[in-house]
């Protein structure tokens, strides 16, 4: 499970990865507008990613695309998926060294949370003005300026604090 729970900057939630199709097609499109190779491989690594019902390592990727008579190498994999990084269509939860496909784009400076269960090891993604805001206070005080920001949150998601209460 790996859905973007929404922002509070109004924006309509949405899944995240939840359809493949459509990870895919922007994958195209996106390099398509930017003159970039979405080679057969990296097609096929964010088709893995997006198809999945859970974070995916680069080996867990690798032993998803093999098969007899092709061994995908796990760093043919890590190439593909620091490609995917860098154009926004796979983010990696870095406490997993894992990764979730993104169907849209994200705003300029536009931080990312996830939020990780710890119980059924779902990960929802969201944004909010008000961390932003609060962290880039903190940073200009310490003088640091980001070139991005990822915040992961771990813990317990409210279905499986649902189930827990009603058990």
């Amino acid at each position: 499970m790996h859905r973007h729970a929404g922002s509070d900057a109004g924006a309509d939630p949405h899944a995240c990865g939840a359809d493949p199709g459509a990870v895919l097609a922007r994958g195209e499109a996106l390099c398509r507008e930017r003159g970039l190779q979405f080679t057969p491989l990296r097609r096929e690594v964010l088709e893995a990613v997006a198809a999945a019902e859970r974070p995916q390592g680069a080996y867990d990727v690798a032993e998803r695309l093999s098969r007899p008579g092709r061994r995908v190498a796990p760093v043919s994999v890590y190439r593909a998926l620091d490609f995917l990084m860098e154009q926004g269509l796979v983010h990696r939860i870095a406490s997993r060294n894992a990764f979730i496909p993104c169907a849209h784009a994200h705003g300029p400076g536009e931080g990312v949370v996830f939020l990780i269960c710890r119980t059924c090891g779902g990960v929802d993604e969201t944004s909010s003005r008000e961390v932003e805001r609060g962290l880039g206070r903190t940073l200009e005080r310490a003088g640091f300026r980001p070139s991005h920001s990822i915040l992961e949150v771990e813990g317990d998601c409210g279905a499986c604090l649902e189930r827990e209460r009603a058990g």
